[in-house]
């Protein structure tokens, strides 16, 4: 992007200039009129609109005819990120995340849900799904972020700190467990993904267990997950190494010793002699705001009821993140879940440009639990 367009934006209102302003600037350099551009906004920057008609033939212009889109969630413009990749780069409001999270037909809900800033670069989700118990998913969704901020501070590789940050949180949960009065504590697990979006374009997942993560770009599923379980051949063959075995159970599900649905967890110290450990897979993308719609993470109550494809199409027929989430939640209920299902929602740029008219439905999932420990 030249220079002449972040002259504009610092005249005219720096990180919180509107789009609209953009483009005019845009399209006034295009037609070889960038000389004259500051004369132009002489007038009420309120006038502008994001689709306008520049040379009068009925066309408007819009985001999309410079790689962004126009989308319902009007966002300011982040300048020095914008700056420092050389693409139009929209602030990712916190405010405007969606979440839901559901108890459906457990005793109790075990699944446990965060996000918030962790520095001026650096936005944190996650989701935690616990079992026998919710001891473990307490403890990361109480420490994780702070972990995570610490180790900002001595390491800028994202993949790097997320697996630090698993790894030293598995070690604490460990100590707490074996001091705590309730043993309950020290059997107990949980799956964790975790999302870190660093100048709302550098996004990296890690994640243990099997909830997930993906990104709907162009309306399509992108998984930045894969689920840890016994069914993996390279999970499989770890667990054998380390002297453990699989065994399935009546629904046809492998389980590590007969007990445990998934291969990597933090907690579960019973399981840890027998390959089952503590350390992410980790995910690297850069977010395209002109193609990627939202980013969300889910626990198993919803994927094993809903494929990838489902999700992003449920969401996409929403009019904001918090209406998806709420409705990605109860769809899964209504179609037979019995686990906790949880959803956390995140808008990009692209958010209500790809949506999809497709509505599915299986009778069998009607006769299908998504619990691993029923």
């Amino acid at each position: 992007m030249s220079t002449a367009v972040f002259v504009i934006f610092a005249r005219y209102g720096g990180s919180r200039v509107r789009r609209g302003a953009l483009l005019t600037s845009r399209v006034l350099q295009d037609n070889g009129r960038v000389a004259s551009a500051c004369q132009c906004f002489t007038v009420n920057r309120r006038s502008f609109s994001s689709r306008f008609d520049p040379d009068g033939s009925g066309r408007p212009a819009t985001w999309d005819s410079f790689g962004i889109w126009d989308n319902r969630i009007d966002e300011p413009i982040q300048l020095p990120p914008s700056i420092k990749y050389g693409k139009i780069i929209p602030q990712i409001n916190m405010s405007k995340v969606g979440f839901s999270s559901q108890i459906s037909k457990r005793k109790e809900n075990e699944d446990r849900f965060n996000f918030s800033k962790i520095n001026d670069e650096v936005l944190y989700f996650a989701v935690y799904d616990g079992h026998a118990g919710a001891g473990a998913a307490d403890f990361c969704n109480q420490y994780m972020a702070q972990y995570i901020t610490d180790i900002l501070t001595q390491e800028k590789d994202m993949e790097k700190v997320l697996i630090k940050a698993f790894l030293e949180i598995d070690k604490e949960f460990a100590k707490m467990a074996r001091l705590s009065p309730n043993a309950t504590v020290l059997n107990s697990g949980t799956t964790a993904t975790v999302a870190l979006l660093r100048d709302g374009i550098e996004l990296v997942v890690a994640s243990v267990g099997d909830s997930r993560a993906l990104l709907c770009r162009k309306g399509k599923p992108v998984k930045l997950t894969i689920d840890h379980t016994p069914e993996r051949k390279d999970e499989k063959q770890r667990i054998k190494a380390s002297g453990g075995f699989v065994a399935w159970n009546s629904w046809g599900q492998p389980h590590v010793n007969g007990k445990l649905a998934m291969t990597r967890s933090i907690g579960d110290f019973d399981l840890k002699s027998k390959g089952v450990i503590a350390e992410p897979e980790t995910k690297r993308i850069k977010v395209h705001h002109a193609d990627d719609s939202f980013l969300v993470l889910t626990t198993d109550g919803i994927n094993f009821i809903v494929n990838s494809q489902e999700i992003c199409n449920i969401i996409s027929q929403c009019h904001d993140p918090w209406e998806a989430a709420q409705v990605l939640t109860d769809q899964v209920i209504q179609y037979g879940a019995e686990d906790n299902s949880t959803a956390i929602v995140v808008p990009f740029g692209a958010w209500g440009k790809h949506k999809s008219t497709e509505v599915s439905f299986s009778f069998s999932r009607g006769f299908k639990s998504s619990g691993r420990w029923a």
